[in-house]
């Protein structure tokens, strides 16, 4: 038995031959790989995706720890991406990972090449960003699974999935709505993971406790030297709290809606044929 057949072999009994074989040629594309996009991308390799790619512009920093896959007292400091790519490719060896240590924005959008990709997942905190990535990425031919706010949430019951305009309760979501109807509106629908729970910080502070960040500084660092003491905290009015069950189950529920989506393609292709 080949180390695949094995890896996935009980995936295949839930699924199938045929949907693991969809499955397999999917290209999926990750933007933001922090608490949600880190559950998000192990979940599709574990699944049997192959073809992934990541997209992140940060190294691990100590406060990435308490809910991000891939961060560990062991790898802060170290470039998210990469860190990423190494345990999937611990999961699937034979898994093709493209790392890529960018930020994504207006200016830099085309080198992605997202006509590419069967799906797109918008995993990105930064607003201006994330509105961009949803007008392009609905221009395109590709499903995009986008994650509304998960901080401030301990309730995983109340974690729902509603089409973008549907979206009730989550501020974040609000917030893109009322942004991006001053430009061009998402030229399709797509899903989005939420939660309508709001709880307030408790504790002390709106930084990783010091003015700015706590990422380490350096003038070497690991990856691309432009990108080696880029933070986002010190950008920030506040910092809110989060837990990873929660950062966690956004991350699985849109790796979910996923592979959810090429069952039920693979399922109207059997019914045609029958």
């Amino acid at each position: 038995m080949g180390i695949e057949k094995g890896i996935f072999q009980r995936t295949e009994l839930l699924m199938g031959k045929m949907r693991m074989e969809a499955i397999a040629t999917k290209k999926v594309i990750i933007f933001g790989i922090g608490g949600v996009g880190s559950w998000c991308a192990e979940s599709l390799i574990r699944t049997g995706i192959h073809h992934l790619t990541i997209v992140d512009s940060d190294r691990v920093c100590v406060t990435n720890i308490n809910r991000q896959l891939h961060a560990t007292s062991k790898t802060v400091g170290e470039v998210k991406t990469e860190v990423l790519k190494k345990r999937l490719l611990e999961i699937n060896p034979k898994a093709s990972i493209t790392a890529i240590q960018k930020i994504y924005n207006q200016e830099n959008h085309a080198s992605f090449e997202l006509e590419k990709y069967d799906y797109i997942i918008d995993a990105i905190d930064s607003l201006g960003s994330k509105i961009h990535l949803i007008r392009m990425a609905t221009r395109t031919n590709a499903k995009l699974f986008s994650s509304m706010g998960a901080s401030l949430k301990i309730d995983p019951t109340r974690i729902k999935v509603a089409e973008f305009w549907d979206v009730k309760g989550c501020p974040l979501g609000s917030r893109v709505r009322k942004m991006i109807r001053k430009g061009d509106l998402p030229a399709k629908k797509f899903l989005c993971v939420y939660s309508d729970e709001l709880l307030e910080n408790a504790g002390e502070g709106s930084s990783c406790g010091t003015t700015a960040c706590l990422c380490p500084k350096a003038v070497v660092a690991p990856g691309d030297p432009e990108l080696a003491n880029h933070e986002w905290c010190s950008k920030k009015a506040v910092i809110n709290g989060t837990a990873a069950h929660i950062t966690s189950i956004f991350g699985f529920t849109i790796a979910g809606l996923v592979v959810q989506d090429i069952y039920h393609e693979v399922e109207k292709v059997e019914v045609a044929c029958c």
